[in-house]
């Protein structure tokens, strides 16, 4: 293990979080919307209800205690400093695996899973599964670096997984991951495959094939239906982001009320919530995800991974072995056939009937079902 990986914890000082407080009780609201839903946004009495929460009941020292129970260390990969989780597992023959976030996530999401990942016989499962797994913060997101010069795409920021997981020992590992996530796994296993084993995606990134279009399956329709209105009604924040990402980060680093309602509204409409995102998390959840991009404020670096990556995507082929699962309130899905055309070695596909594009924090049982069913194709 390279000998500059250090030991971290998250620790906010007492005066951050007395700023916060004191941000939250002088929000300065807008008039409610005009409307009896979200369809204009988060709604006012919600967003006010959740920051009175925020300010006045939410126990940010027990959630810290909580997050800190995972080892968490900094190093240093390409020039910047990476936050990650790495807990070993108790099983000698475990696989190393990298789980990578995305936007508005953070390594929050994958605190449900971890344990059931690392140590299975502890959690009913076969100690077989059983992985190492590290899961670091994008650069600019969480505690770990902001780049201060361009060109921290996703294919940097799959070369720096790649020093991150040689410092750690593993010659060969497995990757995971959704939203930019999965474009940061994909690019490990083109960039890397001489020591990524294989990959897994709950968030493939492909072109429907055009040659299906006059013959598509129900779940196709369902998929081009949603996409479209993915960018009729639900892209705005990505097209910022992409542009004008430091405009944006004023309003999002000054106020909390603003950083809340950018990340929950996205909770609502990209998780199988059925209308509402505490019917799927919890708000202590909610929250925990926010102060990951209020403390270390992230609300503009957080976006310039959109401002790096988002105008030019790259579908170049994957050919090592592959597994998929879909989730049905995922805001980008594939069919098989669609996924052939670029991954062209899938091991493993699985279409849950649960479930969004947060899928470890949502469906964390399902999540792991499904790395352990695919990951089996690749030991």
């Amino acid at each position: 293990m390279s000998s500059d990986i250090q030991p971290f914890q998250i620790r906010a000082s007492d005066a951050e979080l007395e700023d916060l407080q004191r941000r939250l009780r002088a929000t300065r609201w807008p008039e409610p919307e005009p409307v009896s839903d979200w369809s204009q946004g988060i709604p006012l009495a919600y967003l006010q209800e959740l920051c009175a929460y925020w300010a006045e009941k939410y126990d940010w020292r027990a959630r810290e205690a909580r997050l800190n129970a995972f080892p968490q260390f900094r190093a240093d990969a390409l020039g910047l400093g990476i936050h990650f989780i790495h807990l070993r597992s108790p099983e000698a023959n475990a696989m190393p695996l990298i789980m990578t976030h995305g936007w508005p996530g953070s390594i929050v999401e994958f605190h449900k899973v971890i344990g059931p990942l690392t140590d299975p016989a502890a959690h009913g499962g076969d100690p077989a599964d059983a992985f190492h797994v590290v899961c670091p913060s994008l650069p600019g997101y969480g505690f770990s670096d902001k780049p201060t010069e361009p060109g921290w795409n996703v294919e940097k920021v799959g070369n720096a997984w790649a020093v991150l997981m040689s410092k750690l020992g593993y010659e060969r590992y497995a990757a995971q991951g959704g939203d930019w996530g999965s474009m940061v796994t994909t690019r490990i296993g083109i960039q890397d495959p001489e020591h990524c084993l294989g990959i897994h995606l709950n968030m493939p990134i492909v072109i429907p094939d055009p040659e299906t279009m006059g013959d598509l399956s129900e779940s196709e329709q369902a998929a081009l239906a949603s996409l479209q209105h993915y960018e009729q009604w639900d892209s705005g924040y990505s097209k910022q982001q992409s542009t004008r990402p430091q405009t944006v980060g004023y309003g999002l680093v000054d106020s909390p009320a603003g950083q809340a309602g950018w990340i929950v509204e996205k909770f609502w409409s990209w998780t199988d919530c059925d209308g509402h995102p505490e019917q799927v998390l919890t708000r202590d959840e909610l929250l925990d995800n926010v102060m990951l991009y209020w403390l270390p404020a992230t609300g503009a670096s957080s976006a310039r991974l959109y401002w790096e990556s988002f105008s030019k995507p790259n579908f170049e082929k994957v050919t090592v072995p592959t597994g998929c699962s879909i989730f049905p309130k995922e805001i980008i899905r594939s069919s098989r056939r669609w996924a052939e055309k670029r991954f062209t070695d899938i091991v493993y596909w699985n279409e849950r009937d649960k479930g969004g594009h947060f899928a470890a924090f949502e469906q964390p049982e399902a999540f792991v079902e499904e790395l352990r069913a695919c990951f089996r194709y690749m030991r």
